[in-house]
């Protein structure tokens, strides 16, 4: 949770927690997976478990790793925005001695301006009562109709494929793969296809996005073989490049009824030019 409300911080909140977080060690959990500061420097002082911090900490600055180093965390989960940022990876790296990790299929807006309130209303939504009465999710349709008119964005998405993870070794042998409610072959296939580092099929099978996207787009994994090394360079002044533009003209295809294997795929550029919308 990136939110709590506060109520971590009330006489009622500190027992539940410290009930909580006693049980867990009493029943030989090893480490435990944060956002909080406060949860991380409690944890490393009080109980005998390792502190993982969570990406929704959004460590993506050697500053930041540091800070949670010293409250007593043992390993970090880089926030995803900075997958193709190799000078601040390389930078949190040499900063501290904790373990680092990847989230490596995340389908999210490369620095989505959301993502801290949407991760915050999700704490709400679906946290402890009294829950917020919310009539529609405006983020998430907001999110996603972007992405349908425009999936350049899409390609800018800070996703990892397969075939690039030998390029983070240095960085890290420890991959988080996200989607935990998708069905158990979904995640199946991520896994094998991340444990083989290739994957010769649609981009968007492994990506943790909505449906909707999935059944829109076809981006053939296999065709971006190669382009980490733009990205490694990557200075992310678009309107300067416009490489990932230029990308998105040449792999991005559209399912024509929907999104099954069997249905015809068109180029989404050409039939941006004829005037088509998704």
């Amino acid at each position: 949770s990136s939110c709590m409300g506060g109520r971590q911080l009330t006489p009622e909140g500190y027992r539940m927690i410290h009930w909580y977080f006693e049980n867990l060690n009493n029943i030989g959990i090893d480490s435990i997976v944060v956002a909080d500061p406060y949860f991380v420097e409690t944890l490393s002082m009080d109980f005998d478990m390792d502190v993982v911090v969570s990406v929704l900490a959004f460590v993506d600055s050697p500053q930041k790793a540091e800070f949670y180093e010293e409250l007593g965390a043992k390993s970090i989960v880089v926030d995803s925005n900075v997958n193709r940022h190799f000078d601040v990876l390389d930078a949190i790296k040499d900063a501290t001695d904790c373990e680092l990790k990847l989230l490596v299929n995340e389908g999210c807006l490369y620095r989505c301006p959301f993502r801290y309130t949407h991760f915050n209303f999700f704490s709400h939504a679906f946290g402890p009562n009294p829950r917020p009465n919310v009539l529609d999710d405006y983020y998430y349709y907001k999110c996603l109709s972007m992405r349908i008119k425009n999936p350049e964005l899409i390609i800018k998405s800070p996703w990892i494929r397969p075939e690039d993870l030998k390029e983070y070794k240095k960085y890290t042998d420890v991959y988080k793969i996200g989607g935990r409610t998708h069905f158990i072959n979904w995640i199946s296939n991520c896994i094998n296809a991340y444990a083989s580092e290739s994957y010769d099929g649609n981009l968007m099978d492994l990506l943790d996005c909505p449906k909707d996207l999935k059944d829109l787009f076809y981006i053939p994994n296999k065709a971006l073989d190669g382009v980490i090394e733009q990205w490694k360079n990557c200075k992310k002044v678009c309107y300067k490049c416009g490489y990932c533009k230029k990308l998105t003209k040449e792999v991005v295809n559209i399912y024509s009824k929907g999104g099954t294997d069997k249905e015809n795929i068109q180029n989404w550029n050409l039939l941006s030019f004829q005037g088509v919308k998704a």
